[in-house]
């Protein structure tokens, strides 16, 4: 009966929203006190009483969970049937967006969604109503659903940078940098005079930088060894040590297939799958070297520990490194 009661409890905080919306005048306003005085009359429960909101409210409001089921639904089936609209469909449509627009600037979220999935039932091969509906998602934090509307969006126009955007700020929200580099990546290739798209992607790339120093290695030349992120290869290779080290290594079939994979998986473009190929096949390599020569590889951090002494004497902070 407890869950009954939660439904019960949020169709009253819904009638009781509507009754104090604006939207509906003082005869319907009654007719809705009075639904809501028999729902609390048969079923022993009201939304003022402390007892009653601690027991059965939840943390969503109805007309979104309606909302989001409704077109999860629809958006299967749209995806299924693209008919061609019609003109008037489309127009239409067209009013409904901009219907949808006028909520999302008076951030009822929820009506908005609301307003552009029926413009995507009338009109299912505009990009533009997808994106917009993805916005309004992840205004209500359904950042998954808006993932996936601006795919649909990419589906229909693949050049659309505005989905590329929204989907990078959904991917933000999770915190998953990596995805969300790529799409203000491909954003900013569309539309490179963005400076919103640049401003995020610099702070995707921050927030990878940090990640990768957080799980223990560096991001520099010798990326995996920590502490040696400032390495000069030229001195590194004229250590007759390190280059029979390196030698040896290299004939590991082991090793040659890491730098394979590798080199096949880096996106040349700088695309967030590359860096973690890279960040991944660094930490290999640092492991192999720890297990083939360990006092060498202790030697060189050593080495280093003394040279980033020196070096952070006498330079100054990278420019932009404090910045987010």
């Amino acid at each position: 009966m407890a869950d009954v009661k939660k439904l019960v409890f949020s169709i009253l905080k819904f009638l009781d929203d509507q009754k104090k919306s604006g939207e509906v005048d003082d005869e319907a306003a009654e007719s809705l006190e009075v639904a809501m005085q028999c729902l609390e009359q048969v079923y022993k429960i009201n939304i003022t009483e402390e007892e009653f909101v601690r027991k059965y409210s939840i943390p969503y409001n109805l007309l979104d969970i309606f909302n989001a089921q409704l077109t999860e639904t629809e958006s299967d089936l749209a995806s299924l049937s693209l008919h061609e609209a019609t003109p008037v469909q489309k127009e239409e449509a067209e009013k409904l967006k901009n219907k949808g627009n006028d909520f999302m600037k008076c951030e009822k979220f929820s009506d908005a969604l609301d307003s552009y999935s029926q413009a995507i039932r009338l009109d299912a091969r505009n990009a533009v109503y997808f994106c917009n509906r993805a916005a309004a998602y992840s205004k209500l934090n359904k950042h998954q659903q808006a993932i996936e509307d601006c795919n649909r969006a990419l589906a229909i126009d693949p050049s659309y940078s505005k989905a590329y955007g929204r989907m990078g700020i959904a991917f933000t929200a999770l915190e998953d940098h990596e995805s969300a580099y790529e799409c203000y990546r491909k954003a900013l290739e569309l539309d490179p005079d963005n400076q919103s798209y640049q401003n995020n992607l610099e702070i995707a790339e921050q927030k990878l930088k940090e990640a990768a120093t957080q799980a223990g290695f560096n991001t520099g030349p010798a990326a995996g060894l920590p502490g040696m992120g400032n390495l000069d290869f030229s001195s590194l290779f004229s250590d007759p040590n390190i280059v029979n080290m390196a030698t040896t290594m290299m004939s590991n079939p082991q090793i040659q297939q890491m730098m394979a994979n590798l080199v096949s998986g880096v996106n040349p473009s700088g695309g967030g799958a590359g860096l973690s190929n890279l960040l991944q096949a660094s930490q290999q390599m640092a492991s192999q070297m720890q297990q083939a020569n360990p006092e060498l590889v202790q030697h060189l951090r050593e080495q280093m520990r003394g040279q980033n002494i020196g070096d952070n004497n006498g330079t100054d902070k990278q420019p932009g490194s404090g910045d987010t």
